[in-house]
Order: C-alpha cells, then structure tokens, then sequence
C-alpha cells in the first residue's frame, strides 16, 4: 500500500493528480481550505480521504498529516498544489499590498515548507518522495502578478535546498507548468477569457500547445513513481515555454 498527501487535491491539477493516483492503487488524502462539497465529491470518486485545513497554519498541517498517519500508518508522497495569487497587471506597483504580497507567500512558500516539515518524519521513514507544483513563470517573471512569479521563484529555490536537506531518504522535486485553463483561471477570467490567454500562450510555445492539468499530474506521477534517481529537479510543463524567443 502507497499513500500520497495532496495539498489542492480538489480541484485543478491536484484533482488531476488524486484521480491518476487513485487509478494506480494509491490510497489518497486531499487537504483543502474551503470547498468541502467539491473535496468530498473527489474523495467519494476515488475513495479518498478529504481533510479540510489551511496551509498557512501550522497547526492544520500538523494534524492533517497525524491524520493521514493515524488512518493508514505511513505517508509516501507528499504533493504541494495549493496556491493563490492576486491577478494585478505587472507594471501596476500600486496594485499589491504588502500584505497581498506576504499573503500570497503565506500559501505559496510558508504553506509547502510546514507541510513537508509535518510530514518529514514519515516520509523519511518510507524512503518518500515530495513534489511541489510552481510555474514557469518563476522563471520567466510572467504569470498573473509580480508577487505570484516571485513566490514560485522562492518556492524553486527551497525545494533545491529541502532536496540536498532531506536527502538521501527524502526526494524533492517541482514540476512547474506553463498556462493552465484550471477552474482557477475561469473564476479569474471567464471561460471565455481563459480560453483566449490559453490560446496568446499556445500562440507562444514552442509546442504551440498549453497544458492542461492531467499533462501536470503525468509529470507529478512520474516524479513519485518512477524518478528514483531524481531529486533537486524542476521538471517544465509548458509546451516549450521556458525556452521561447522573447518578443
């Protein structure tokens, strides 16, 4: 029996990534902040286990991770996807506060550090491995606003620290996807507007293509499943993105 811990696990590419496991035999637990209906909705699809908890408090990634724990008696992987953002066009520095700017580091990078930090004791002891969901706007200081990219370029750095850290029983890596039409971006943006920014980055990519979610939760399984060799690595999901010719 393999357990796996997804932070978003509800929606998006954290859902994407419950069900693929699910589909493989994992038993699965998914910790979300608000949606209870939609994370008992997944967990009831896949036999699951939603846990509801916030990120940013320690105290709930504590307990989540003692639940998980407590009901199957180990953790073997640990995927990090939940995030937030502000949208706020880049060149309009009055449009992020201080505090949306420590807010969003708050999810982005404090929330992944005290879930591996909750869960390290058993992932060490079954040799786990952690998988943190970025974007490649960490790298190209794009996305949906500076503090966003900043966040994920934070969140880079400290698993490449994590991974030299936890090693050799711990293995930490990012996969870090491109422009992803997720209900996220249709809150933000309309369908309709989701559907033309998917289409500018397609335009874009190498691959003239984006990625769509379950494209993210190939790459997160492959990282958990079969990349024993792999650690420190940040794994782009992006049609080419990272590699374009700025215009």
């Amino acid at each position: 029996m393999k357990v796996v811990l997804i932070t978003g696990g509800s929606s998006g590419m954290g859902e994407a990534t419950a069900r693929e496991l699910a589909k493989r035999g994992w038993q699965v637990a998914m910790m979300f902040s608000k949606n209870k209906a939609q994370a008992d909705r997944v967990a009831g699809d896949i036999n699951g286990l939603a846990l509801q908890g916030d990120v940013a408090q320690d105290a709930d990634c504590r307990r989540v991770a003692k639940a998980v724990v407590d009901k199957w008696g180990r953790i073997d992987a640990l995927v990090n996807s939940a995030g937030t953002t502000k949208f706020v066009a880049h060149g309009d520095l009055e449009g992020l506060s201080a505090d949306d700017i420590l807010g969003i580091f708050r999810i982005n990078v404090v929330g992944p550090y005290q879930m591996i930090r909750a869960c390290a004791p058993a992932l060490k002891e079954a040799h786990g491995c952690v998988v943190n969901l970025s974007s490649v706007a960490a790298l190209l200081g794009t996305g949906s606003s500076v503090a966003y990219a900043a966040s994920k370029a934070a969140l880079d750095t400290m698993t490449l620290s994590l991974a030299r850290a936890l090693a050799p029983e711990v293995r930490l890596n990012v996969v870090a996807p491109g422009f992803v039409r997720t209900p996220w971006q249709i809150a933000a943006h309309g369908a309709d507007g989701a559907a033309e920014l998917e289409r500018r980055f397609a335009e874009r990519a190498p691959l003239k293509a984006a990625a769509e979610a379950h494209d993210a939760a190939e790459a997160i399984v492959w990282l958990i499943e079969s990349a024993r060799r792999v650690t420190g690595q940040i794994v782009y999901v992006d049609g080419g993105m990272h590699i374009a010719v700025p215009r």
